[in-house]
């Protein structure tokens, strides 16, 4: 019997440069089959609803919105609750925080900077579109207003880190530098299994619910 193939996934590419979208499908790995591109806010969301991706790249400056800033977060309001199965990574050259935190309100589950490699960018898909939350290391910082975290909470640093195991610890500054659980697993030569396991009793131990505010917590108290 032949070795099944690896699975694809389908993506959307979003961006009002042609260019750069051609270029971009060129970089990207064999397992992420691009189904459709858009140019603007309009031709986005049709585009998403018609084809229904696993991941939508998306870049948060586009025209058709009421101001080109708005204009990936327009696509988010408009297009998810039409496919909730589709999750959406940002893909933008900007690496303000009022872009950043925009973009993740509205619904993003990622966002990395247009000068990451095919190779980061696929990995980045195929981490969203496992569940995962992904960013670019230098924008974790910019989490932190996304979910209200107080910069000053550092009192508890010391107590709240002697709940990890040592290993549990490398694990957590992996995760929130925003690493996936497959990079995780070759950094540390464990499996992605026992990465998910230590997650999970990080995430539980700290009283977490998901990677946005582990890195928010991390961010906060100086441990990138």
């Amino acid at each position: 019997m032949p070795d099944s193939l690896p699975p694809t996934t389908r993506v959307v590419v979003v961006d009002d440069h042609s260019i750069f979208r051609s270029g971009l499908k060129a970089d990207l790995d064999a397992s992420i089959e691009v189904v459709g591109e858009a140019h603007d806010v309009d031709s986005a969301v049709a585009v998403i609803t018609e084809t229904v991706p696993d991941v939508v790249l998306l870049d948060v400056h586009l025209p058709g919105a009421a101001t080109p800033a708005s204009g990936g977060a327009d696509v988010l309001r408009r297009a998810s609750p039409l496919v909730p199965g589709t999750r959406f990574l940002a893909l933008s050259v900007s690496d303000s925080a009022e872009d950043v935190v925009g973009v993740i309100r509205a619904g993003a589950r990622g966002y990395i900077t247009k000068g990451s490699s095919g190779s980061d960018v696929s990995s980045a898909v195929r981490a969203v579109a496992g569940g995962d939350a992904v960013f670019s290391p230098r924008l974790a910082g910019f989490v932190l207003d996304a979910f209200g975290v107080v910069s000053g909470e550092t009192a508890t640093t010391t107590d709240e880190l002697d709940r990890l195991s040592a290993r549990e610890q490398e694990v957590m500054r992996l995760i929130a530098r925003g690493y996936a659980y497959k990079e995780v697993a070759s950094e540390l030569y464990i499996s992605t299994k026992t990465v998910e396991s230590h997650v999970s009793a990080v995430l539980r131990k700290l009283q977490l619910s998901s990677r946005h505010e582990l890195t928010a917590w991390a961010t906060a108290r100086k441990l990138l």
